[in-house]
């Protein structure tokens, strides 16, 4: 589990194929590596992974091939926004988040207003009815808080501090993103499916 708080920019420094996915070094930026085990999980653009290897520095990740064909932005030399799995003294600056990406969204604008960013995206229909005005989405992985929700497009506003500090600077319009969806949405609306199916009665 995480909170969609960036600890940190990295970098994808080397691919190695695998017989059903991709080995990835990854530089790790100014993520703090002293507490890391082999095993650990770290979410890397959204995408929960696990630590096969590790040095002071950097780090190792195994991708499968469904998650490479379900998520962007593992497959290439790119940065990675980076962050350690929640702790349970941890403060909860974002929102739940569990590194399950749910589908894959498309930059529509990302555009500087005054001192902030907009940034609209259009999610795939599936998920459109789990984003709601002012609620919480991770876009790679990032908790950010929606303005507003037009059918399948929504938008957010990003503060100057989100953009320095993640690798959401390098969004552009086509650009395609990691979404996860509020656990708690999926939720709510499995009850009411629940509700529903005369088998759970």
């Amino acid at each position: 589990m995480f909170t969609g708080i960036v600890a940190a920019v990295g970098k994808i420094t080397e691919l190695q194929p695998l017989e059903k996915g991709l080995r990835l070094s990854i530089a790790a930026g100014g993520l703090d590596m002293s507490d890391v085990g082999l095993g650990d999980s770290i979410a890397c653009n959204g995408v929960c992974l696990t630590v096969v290897e590790f040095g002071a520095d950097h780090f190792k990740v195994d991708v499968s091939r469904e998650s490479l064909d379900c998520t962007v932005g593992l497959d290439g030399t790119n940065e990675l926004n980076l962050e350690k799995a929640l702790r349970l003294a941890d403060r909860l600056g974002g929102h739940l988040v569990t590194g399950h990406v749910d589908g894959v969204g498309e930059v529509i604008r990302f555009a500087p207003i005054g001192e902030s960013h907009e940034l609209v995206i259009r999610a795939p229909k599936a998920l459109a009815r789990y984003i709601a005005r002012k609620g919480s989405i991770a876009v790679n992985g990032v908790s950010l808080t929606t303005n507003s929700v037009d059918g399948t497009d929504f938008s957010i506003n990003l503060i100057p501090h989100t953009v320095a500090v993640t690798a959401l600077k390098h969004l552009k319009s086509g650009s395609r993103v990691n979404l996860e969806v509020d656990v708690i949405a999926r939720y709510v609306d499995r009850m009411d499916e629940a509700d529903a199916d005369p088998r759970l009665k």
